[in-house]
């Protein structure tokens, strides 16, 4: 029920207006003394005359206002001076400003505003906090989401990798080093978040096209033909096909169609050139090179970092980004060899695995000529 406070030194005029608002259907807690109405708690609304003893209108307002905030203050005076009226408006105090003698319905149509203008600020810290809670919820739904995201994000990544595994064995432990080393040199240039994420996605899948590639072109163990070689050169595409219309890969898929083109513009499939070339393919390009360079090849053992690094040195401009080319030389030899660290304890967990397995590893296809 609406509970209205009135306060008033004259007793007649207090009985009067609680007859009044009792009949407009209030609950109505009336004072004389305004120090002892300062006490009062849980109402709505307070109507107080401005000239009392001990407490003046204001006095008493000030004081009601520390335990009852929200409560809409109404004040009577006979003073007819501005200065009065003026100084209770500034302090914020009050709503309204009712003259005495009172005119009934104006009365009656100031409290009945003052009641609604507090269910009105009630009712828009209620749904204030409502929101702040439901947005709080969806801050925490979309952060799952992301997370799940993520999570099934790696699990396909991982199942691609697998799959083109089951057709080329030396592939994903050469995707799995080539996308960490190009997120490190990401890191180096100056990208963070979801951009390196994308890089080392890119990285990572840059030769699933080739489960696009026939098995006798893939796993001839001899050289390509020119005939082959034109097919072999379509795994961009294929790649990139695959992956365009998932749309958390759709970045990743522009780095593998375009991480066999080349700074000069000699690469394929599109020729591109310079920075038309997305930064995560030119990325790659360094990195994969590094990693061609430092790994084993069945046809050669895999060459020391030096040798990587005077070849990035010299194709720096023609070949390689040279911005990039310098920011891989800045790089400790330490860093790529942690990482080939981290890479080979995964391939050594990978293989427990597979030891374990009741089916045991997969039987290991002819291995492919490269492209």
């Amino acid at each position: 029920m609406d509970r209205i406070l009135v306060v008033d030194d004259d007793v007649l005029i207090l009985a009067a207006l609680s007859r009044i608002l009792q009949a407009e259907g209030y609950d109505v807690v009336t004072h004389s003394n305004p120090a002892a109405a300062a006490r009062e708690v849980g109402f709505q609304v307070v109507l107080t005359d401005f000239m009392m003893p001990y407490l003046n209108g204001i006095e008493l307002l000030g004081a009601l206002r520390e335990k009852n905030p929200k409560a809409v203050r109404l004040m009577l005076t006979a003073a007819a001076d501005f200065r009065t009226a003026s100084e209770a408006v500034n302090r914020g105090e009050v709503f309204r400003l009712l003259g005495k003698p009172w005119s009934l319905s104006d009365l009656t149509s100031s409290v009945r505003q003052a009641f609604a203008h507090y269910r009105l600020v009630d009712a828009n810290e209620r749904l204030s906090r409502e929101v702040a809670e439901k947005n709080a919820e969806l801050v925490a739904i979309n952060r799952d989401l992301e997370r799940r995201v993520v999570e099934r994000t790696a699990g396909l990544l991982d199942g691609l990798i697998s799959a083109l595994d089951y057709r080329d064995t030396e592939t994903q432990w050469h995707s799995r080093r080539v996308s960490l080393y190009s997120r490190r040199l990401a890191q180096e240039v100056g990208m963070t978040g979801g951009a390196l994420d994308v890089v080392e996605q890119g990285a990572l899948l840059h030769d699933i096209g080739k489960i696009g590639v026939r098995d006798s072109i893939l796993l001839k163990p001899g050289p390509l033909t020119p005939e082959e070689w034109v097919e072999m050169r379509k795994h961009p595409e294929f790649g990139y096909r695959m992956l365009a219309k998932m749309p958390y890969l759709h970045e990743a898929a522009l780095i593998v169609l375009q991480h066999q083109e080349r700074w000069d513009g000699k690469g394929y499939p599109q020729n591109l050139a310079g920075e038309d070339i997305v930064l995560g393919a030119r990325i790659f390009c360094l990195a994969d090179t590094v990693d061609a360079i430092t790994s084993d090849r069945p046809y050669r053992k895999g060459r020391p970092m030096s040798v990587a690094r005077d070849e990035i040195r010299r194709c720096a401009g023609t070949q390689f980004d040279p911005a990039l080319a310098e920011a891989f030389l800045n790089i400790p030899e330490t860093e790529w060899q942690r990482i080939r660290q981290e890479v080979e304890a995964l391939e050594a967990a990978e293989n427990e695995r597979w030891n374990n397995d009741p089916l045991g590893p997969p039987a290991p296809l002819a291995r492919a000529s490269g492209a």
